[in-house]
């Protein structure tokens, strides 16, 4: 429930740590501070990819996913470090407990950054802001960018306007003179592909889509075309749920089988369905997992529950039932199976999420998603059996 449902007007904050991972390292190793600074998978070789970089490598032109091997070339003095995602999920931790002495009402969005709803509390917006932004600098050593706005939308808007270290207000009564000369591409929520197809109805920058007939863009693009065109024209009455971050913190699926069954070809396609419910749930969620977990549990009502962090973050069905059979063939002990689950842990946006990957695999990933995507397609219009995949020959077997 929206506890400021009755307040005409809102007060929404969303704080947004700089360059996360790399302010982490710099905080945890003094002698690193000031210089340029990249996290990236396998560091080692020139093929890895670039999660996130210091704003001192920005100034060189190295960017969050850039191969390793570029990055390096633009700047010769880059300190490369692997990722180390216990040390910031416990600064992730410390931040969001900062910013729950404010209020009750903090949403994360992902490991480092997250809404407030401050209309209730007693300081003015931008003194809490100010406090906020000056407490994580001192006290945890961590920057920030602040976004003050009536909504969750223009709040982050606003928060990606200053980097590092600002604080911006957006108004509703401003977004025509900041917001609409924007590209549509500049707009939280729309990505490369929607780009695109909104630039083929000759829309370029957000202004265009907020005089845009909201009956037209809802034809063209379903849910998400009245969605653009609210947020285009400042709309957003989504509440800040504390509760909703916990819908994100996994995505898994378990069936009850009818009978006990011991036949490895029927519970590796009990497996197969399983992977594929959780494949759709974490699309749908625009989610990707981090640990996978199976729960099997025997004839005689006796659990087992075993789980294995991938190296790479996780959501195609093919990568899902692989792991999932693997530990299933590991643990299992050859007793009948009256229940089989699959879940998917550690999920974060797909967004924020990374690949320890080189180039090749990186296309590969690419033409999956496409594949997937048209499959999606395909049985949305058409029911779920009109098209099937394949076996993918890496299936366990």
């Amino acid at each position: 429930m929206d506890r400021s449902a009755n307040i005409k007007r809102r007060f929404i904050l969303h704080v947004d740590m700089n360059s996360f991972y790399a302010s982490v390292e710099s905080m945890m190793d003094p002698t690193l501070k000031g210089k340029p600074l990249a996290i990236a998978g396998n560091p080692e070789e020139r093929r890895g990819i670039i999660v996130t970089c210091s704003y001192e490598a920005r100034k060189f032109g190295v960017k969050t996913t850039m191969p390793l091997w570029q990055a390096k070339k633009l700047c010769p003095s880059l300190i490369v470090l692997r990722p180390d995602f216990q040390k910031y999920r416990t600064m992730s931790q410390k931040m969001f407990q900062l910013l729950r002495e404010y209020t009750e009402l903090v949403e994360p969005v992902s490991i480092d950054e997250g809404y407030l709803d401050i209309t209730r509390i007693s300081m003015s917006p931008i003194e809490a802001a100010e406090e906020i932004q000056n407490r994580l600098y001192h006290e945890l050593g961590l920057p920030s960018s602040i976004g003050i706005a009536p909504n969750k939308f223009l709040a982050k808007m606003a928060s990606d306007m200053k980097k590092p270290m600002g604080i911006t207000v957006l108004r509703k009564r401003e977004i025509r003179q900041i917001l609409w000369p924007m590209t549509v591409g500049e707009m939280h929520g729309i990505g490369k592909a929607t780009e695109e197809k909104l630039k083929k109805y000759n829309i370029h920058t957000i202004g265009d889509l907020a005089k845009e007939d909201a009956y037209s863009l809802k034809h063209r693009f379903g849910k998400n075309g009245v969605r653009m065109w609210e947020r285009a024209n400042g709309i957003d009455d989504r509440p800040v749920d504390p509760e909703r971050a916990s819908e994100f913190q996994s995505v898994g699926n378990s069936t009850t089988l009818a009978e006990d069954v011991s036949d490895e070809t029927e519970l590796k396609r009990v497996f197969s369905v399983l992977a594929d419910s959780v494949e759709r749930r974490m699309k749908g969620k625009k989610v990707v997992g981090q640990n996978l977990q199976i729960v099997i549990r025997y004839g005689d009502r006796k659990t087992v529950t075993r789980s294995k962090t991938l190296e790479n973050p996780f959501h195609d069905k093919s990568e899902i039932l692989e792991h999932a059979w693997s530990l299933f063939t590991k643990h299992w002990n050859g007793e009948p199976v009256r229940l089989l689950g699959i879940t998917a842990a550690d999920v974060i946006p797909k967004e924020k999420a990374y690949k320890q990957m080189d180039l090749f695999t990186f296309e590969q990933e690419k033409k999956r998603d496409d594949v997937n995507r048209l499959i999606s397609d395909i049985q949305k219009k058409f029911g779920d059996h009109s098209i099937i995949r394949g076996k993918l020959t890496d299936d366990p077997s």
